[in-house]
């Protein structure tokens, strides 16, 4: 179940269907993301890929001696652009590639367009979905709720991704999903209504113990996407933002011109490969590593002397430029989150959040806040996380001071905005078994107990938190999982626990759910998890989604 190497797989397969010579990809938007997230440009180039052009864009003279190979997702408005290029072709022969399940009134429309018999093959490869990593999916809508239920396109979109992912996977799962989310319910109604109208496609082996799909509504936790991260790829994308794999760099104080952008990707690049999970505190000495073996590497270069010494150089040369590269770029980032971590008091900021998250002394987490509030140092959107994760924690509480934590907020000129998210969130998570078990007294037990098992430096109190879904996933693995609050669609139970379990969070995932996954994975324990979402969210693009779940403006006036 790795969702890169099925993207992979797909992009191969078309190119090397269309046989030898010259060839040009031709993508719509979505497609290049996907396709970007599993190739280097380099890697496809090799493959005698010489020309890579957008449908919905305009476009060069024709070529009519290269091959297209086109990957487009199955949308009307590709449809159209694609029937316009099929009547005046501009390239010698089609080779067309779906993402997803097309209609055949949509191929009947292509096939009249295709006049002068340029296509030779139109099939559907379900590479439908980002490959963030090989355990993690998105499918980049952000936001995805419209006040309390559904965008109609994003659940369309949601369920096609989903179906991409099961069809490129060959898995018919049996489905389960959040009982207290008719979101959930929803999407698990259409996704099974899918799967028994396209029953021809999924006519795969069924394995003796089915695949599990559990969907869940980000709403039965709304604390995740509120903590600051200190892993090194969930901290880049929590203050910088990572956005299919590229970081923009351009704000950066003092950057050179050729790092204002930056590619992050485990597949091309080793020292990230080997420590996107690293903690922070860890990072500082790999980076000294990393530029100790460069500067040895480099002294070692400068002694040319003869032919066999230039001859050497030439060969490394490559291997020595990369290297430089990965070095510049990972010295840059990594200084860059510690100038913010130390401009913005984040590490203060972030204890204050985990005592938010595990621990249950108000008076002690009120004090922490007031007097991070009244400090110049602390963004307003940290001030405003840390309001409310008081809020989510101590709503119920009699003594708690949620009016007068905002009141402060306001004192700092915070914006409006930025104020209303605190009553937003409360919203937010308000559905029926949402937040109500996100603070138990049982789970700040668990959390403690976990603190204590050996975690070490800045770990210890940076991270105690753990994310809902690790329980879910355990229970599931142990074959406990609640049928109340989590039942089957079809009412069957399955007795034998799953061996494949794919997770898709309506409302997006972070970066600390996927490392929890990435671990369990490792574990060995016999199940191999995929988790997907309609989003990767820092708390950020998180708070664009509660806007857009909420109308949240009148409630907050009240």
């Amino acid at each position: 179940m790795n969702a890169v190497t099925a993207i992979k797989l797909y992009v191969n397969k078309m190119i090397d269907d269309c046989g030898t010579g010259m060839k040009v990809l031709l993508m719509d938007k979505e497609t290049t993301s996907i396709v970007s997230m599993a190739f280097a440009q380099s890697e496809i180039l090799q493959k005698e890929v010489f020309l890579f052009e957008r449908l919905d864009m305009t476009r060069a003279e024709p070529m009519k001696h290269l091959k297209c190979i086109a990957f487009l997702r199955p949308t009307k408005e590709n449809i159209d652009n694609l029937a316009c290029e099929l009547k005046y072709p501009r390239y010698g022969q089609y080779y067309i590639y779906f993402s997803n399940i097309i209609s055949k009134s949509d191929v009947k429309v292509l096939a009249e367009a295709d006049e002068t018999e340029s296509v030779r093959e139109i099939q559907e490869f379900y590479g439908d979905f980002i490959p963030v990593a090989p355990h993690l999916f998105s499918l980049n809508i952000s936001p995805c709720y419209q006040s309390r239920s559904w965008n109609h396109n994003h659940l369309q979109r949601s369920v096609q991704g989903v179906i991409s992912v099961l069809l490129a996977l060959k898995k018919i799962p049996v489905i389960r999903y959040q009982d207290s989310s008719e979101c959930a319910r929803k999407m698990a109604e259409t996704v099974r209504q899918t799967i028994a109208k396209e029953n021809a496609l999924f006519d795969f082996r069924r394995p003796d113990i089915p695949p599990l799909l559990l969907i869940l509504d980000r709403k039965v936790d709304v604390v995740t996407p509120l903590l600051n991260q200190w892993t090194y790829q969930a901290m880049v994308h929590e203050l910088l933002t990572i956005n299919n794999n590229r970081v923009n760099l351009s704000n950066v104080p003092g950057i050179s011109k050729e790092l204002h952008e930056v590619v992050l990707s485990p597949d091309h690049d080793e020292f990230y490969a080997a420590n996107m999970y690293s903690n922070f505190g860890e990072i500082g000495a790999k980076i000294k590593d990393l530029m100790d073996d460069f500067q040895k590497k480099s002294k070692s270069q400068k002694k040319v002397e003869s032919i066999a010494d230039m001859k050497a150089f030439v060969e490394t040369y490559p291997q020595f430029k990369k290297m430089s590269g990965t070095v510049a770029k990972h010295v840059t980032l990594v200084g860059e989150l510690s100038r913010l971590v130390g401009n913005h008091n984040l590490l203060e900021v972030s204890e204050a959040e985990q005592e938010l998250a595990c621990e249950g002394d108000h008076s002690e987490s009120l004090k922490k806040i007031r007097r991070l509030l009244s400090n110049d140092k602390v963004r307003d959107i940290d001030a405003v996380r840390l309001v409310m994760l008081y809020s989510l924690h101590y709503e119920k509480n009699s003594s708690n001071d949620i009016s007068g934590l905002i009141d402060m907020l306001k004192k700092r000129n915070t914006s409006d905005k930025l104020v209303k998210m605190v009553r937003a969130v409360l919203e937010f998570s308000g559905n029926k078994g949402g937040r109500s078990d996100l603070f138990t007294t049982e789970n700040v037990r668990a959390f403690t107990k976990r603190m204590i098992k050996g975690l070490k430096g800045v770990e210890n109190i940076y991270t105690q938190h753990t994310p809902l879904l690790k329980e879910i996933l355990e229970d599931i693995i142990k074959g406990k999982l609640k049928e109340t609050s989590y039942p089957y669609l079809s009412g069957t139970q399955i007795r034998e626990r799953p061996l494949d379990i794919i997770v898709f969070y309506i409302g997006g995932v972070t970066h600390e759910e996927s490392l929890t996954v990435y671990q369990l994975n490792k574990q060995s324990l016999g199940v191999r998890i995929l988790l997907g979402g309609t989003a990767v969210h820092n708390f950020t693009s998180f708070l664009n989604e509660i806007k857009s779940a909420e109308r949240f403006s009148s409630y907050a006036q009240h």
